[in-house]
């Protein structure tokens, strides 16, 4: 039987791209015949059975698209960059993480001033690489909120100290097609920068955060992204983790416990969403 993690991979397979994909080992039990099947190009239904014994970590590298998928997101995409402006949020586009990055430091931040950023935790976000890029910055303070080994009374102060930083870097759980931004927290932090505290706020989304409606975002965020969120990050005991769907549960470890709905703006432009048109995080 596969794995959640087997079982959200196939769900990758299905998403309309054409999607290389790469596999690294993760545990020393996997055989020798297995890591040697690695070395030739692999088919999609024999990487999802590799991803579903639970050895192998799933990397996606940098994906190619046919023109017809290519031009069916791009008017997607213009519809929900028009509803996010008429909502009172900045829009831009970008291709690829990279050019994200690249209008973040070169368009959005010559005209705002910043000492100080920091970040809420976004796969899609730190694929830009943006990060790195304001860590070499020496004009900034980057408040860091994912210290390694640091005790969890300072990771709270520090996650505290960026609800008052100058510009907030994160992505959204979902985004609908008439611009609102869905989220769901553990914490809290990453929500509560977007609705209040920071001057400025980016956002970065992957197509694949796209949705109809707020119904369909929180269904995708309850039985897709959440799941998910859990099995990545070790030591998180939920029902989702065994099963890759939301049994509204009580554990001490849930993940799911402070919503948003961000509908417009406040002040207008405070907000700034990047569309990315690439499958980027969860």
């Amino acid at each position: 039987m596969a794995t959640p993690v087997g079982a959200a991979f196939s769900l990758l397979l299905k998403q309309g791209s054409s999607i290389s994909c790469c596999l690294k080992l993760t545990k020393s039990t996997a055989s020798r015949a297995t890591r040697k099947q690695l070395t030739a190009p692999t088919e999609p239904t024999t990487l999802t059975s590799l991803v579903s014994t639970g050895c192998f970590s799933l990397f996606l590298p940098r994906q190619t698209m046919n023109p017809d998928i290519e031009c069916y997101w791009n008017m997607r995409f213009e519809r929900c960059a028009e509803a996010l402006s008429a909502n009172n949020f900045a829009v831009y586009r970008a291709d690829t993480p990279e050019a994200a990055r690249g209008i973040i430091l070169h368009e959005i931040m010559p005209g705002i001033e910043v000492h100080s950023a920091s970040w809420g935790d976004s796969l899609t976000m730190r694929a830009t690489g943006i990060i790195e890029a304001i860590r070499e910055n020496q004009a900034i303070e980057l408040i860091e909120t994912f210290i390694p080994g640091q005790p969890r009374e300072a990771v709270m102060e520090n996650r505290r100290r960026a609800l008052l930083c100058d510009l907030f870097f994160t992505g959204t759980s979902a985004l609908t097609e008439c611009g609102k931004l869905v989220n769901l927290d553990m914490v809290g932090n990453r929500t509560a920068a977007i609705t209040f505290g920071p001057h400025h706020v980016v956002i970065c989304v992957g197509r694949n955060k796209l949705v109809p409606n707020v119904g369909a975002a929180m269904e995708r965020i309850k039985n897709y992204a959440a799941p998910i969120n859990a099995i990545r990050h070790s030591g998180i005991k939920t029902p989702c983790v065994k099963t890759g769907r939301c049994f509204d549960c009580k554990s001490p470890d849930r993940i799911c416990n402070s919503w948003t709905i961000t509908e417009k703006s406040w002040p207008k432009h405070r907000i700034r969403v990047i569309l990315i048109n690439q499958d980027l995080g969860l």
